[in-house]
């Protein structure tokens, strides 16, 4: 079984649709460790709920992004991590992980990439009067949300579309279409 490790920032649902996934044997993979760079953040307490560890870390207590990827390297060894999966995860990757971790770094984007890179995608893809978006999962490189795509998938919007309801389709698909991928790369790796 392939031990992973999630990185997230926020409320974690997709990180909560991973775990659901694997707790139903949809995706036979370990997930070892929570990694957030928000102690606070409400992920921190999903981990804990399915006794999944976390590393929490705050990244001002750090001199430099290569210092606190040293010590997640460290716990990442400690784990056994053999994927590293990104699920709300709002730091770009430095080199400590990207070379521990070639090819085993993936992410998941509200957006149909290239467009809407970076924060704040959906409200992006409103602003810009976009008839359609959607979720893209990509292998991590050093760029901001620039690694090869993997899977897409499209959602339409529609007249009157708030940023909420936009929000809301996007993550029924992330929550669906993440833990098959990941499954897919797991297995086939």
């Amino acid at each position: 079984m392939n031990n992973i490790a999630v990185f997230a920032s926020g409320s974690g649902s997709n990180f909560q649709a991973l775990v659901n996934a694997a707790e139903n044997n949809e995706l036979q993979a370990s997930i070892k460790l929570l990694v957030c760079d928000k102690p606070e953040a409400y992920v921190v307490e999903r981990a804990a709920n399915h006794g999944i560890d976390v590393f929490a870390f705050t990244a001002k207590d750090y001199n430099s992004k290569a210092e606190y990827e040293f010590d997640i390297l460290q716990k990442l060894k400690s784990y056994e991590i053999e994927w590293v999966i990104l699920a709300g995860y709002m730091r770009l990757i430095g080199n400590t992980l990207l070379q521990e971790f070639p090819g085993k770094i993936i992410n998941i984007h509200p957006s149909l990439l290239p467009d809407f890179p970076g924060k704040d995608a959906v409200g992006q893809a409103l602003a810009a009067g976009a008839k359609e978006t959607g979720v893209t999962v990509h292998f991590v490189d050093e760029g901001m949300d620039t690694g090869p795509i993997i899977a897409q998938e499209a959602v339409d919007i529609i007249e009157g579309e708030t940023e909420e309801s936009l929000q809301a389709k996007i993550q029924s698909i992330e929550h669906g279409l993440y833990p098959k991928v990941v499954q897919s790369l797991v297995v086939s790796k």
